[in-house]
């Protein structure tokens, strides 16, 4: 951790922010070992059982730094191994979270912050908040898996569109397209993404990873195989603490208490 992803966890809340405004949280290559750091320590902490991200400022991020890549590029350093390097495994990271991860963006998420967005389990926007997908405008494709979440979320043709004409789209539009789990006034976003990420650490979090898993497994998958994945993580599930103690709260009308276990 740097001073450009700060770090801080609240009960069982972690918050990773990325920490440079005055760039509209751009991200150098520091930024990116440092982000793709606690990522992994969120990860695998069993303390943290939810996690949010989100930007210094008024901006979520904006992807890459470009001053930086741009000084990559005359030095001929072939600054494109970045994708494979920091994106991709960041992206990876956040899909196979066992824990919920909630985007809560202030402002823009453009390129790849966009991409770190969608890869969240919910996205949670101030009104100002807007996405850009602007690969295309400096001659690149799309790339840190916006060509694989972001058609899940809005369909292709739509994909296709954001990714060519790269426009921006405000808050209100991105909630109609799927792209938002809900819009809130722009100083209430900070309370409201807690009090999200408290209400999913205190609930179900084994639960909430195998839904998780079998999303992703059954967005490359036919039926049968899909059933079949879903046969096995409620055999995983069934002879959990968490399923048990649940159960018998339910018969004897109680709110049931989940541990993770």
């Amino acid at each position: 951790m740097t001073e450009n992803v700060l770090y801080e966890v609240n009960g069982a809340v972690a918050t990773i922010t990325i920490n440079r405004p005055a760039a509209r949280n751009a991200l150098t290559l520091d930024a990116k070992v440092a982000l793709l750091g606690v990522l992994r320590d969120c990860s695998v902490t069993e303390a943290v059982r939810a996690v949010v991200l989100t930007g210094a400022g008024q901006a979520f991020c904006s992807g890459q730094d470009l001053r930086e890549h741009a000084e990559l590029l005359a030095l001929d350093s072939a600054p494109l191994d970045t994708v494979r390097r920091h994106y991709n495994p960041m992206i990876e990271t956040i899909a196979a979270m066992p824990k919920p991860v909630i985007a809560a963006l202030p402002g823009v998420a453009a390129g790849a912050g966009a991409a770190l967005a969608f890869a969240c389990d919910f996205r949670i926007a101030a009104e100002r908040a807007s996405f850009l997908l602007a690969f295309a405008k400096v001659g690149l494709g799309a790339d840190s898996g916006a060509s694989w979440t972001l058609q899940r979320l809005v369909g292709p043709a739509r994909a296709a569109e954001m990714l060519m004409l790269a426009e921006p789209i405000d808050a209100a539009t991105a909630l109609n397209l799927g792209l938002l789990t809900s819009v809130v006034p722009d100083a209430e976003l900070p309370a409201v993404s807690a009090a999200m990420a408290a209400r999913l650490a205190d609930g179900p979090t084994l639960a909430y990873a195998a839904i998780k898993e079998s999303l992703a497994y059954s967005s490359s998958h036919g039926l049968g195989e899909s059933l079949e994945r879903e046969a096995d993580l409620q055999v995983r599930l069934g002879s959990t603490d968490d399923h048990k103690a649940a159960t018998l709260a339910f018969v004897n009308k109680q709110t049931p208490v989940y541990l993770g276990r």
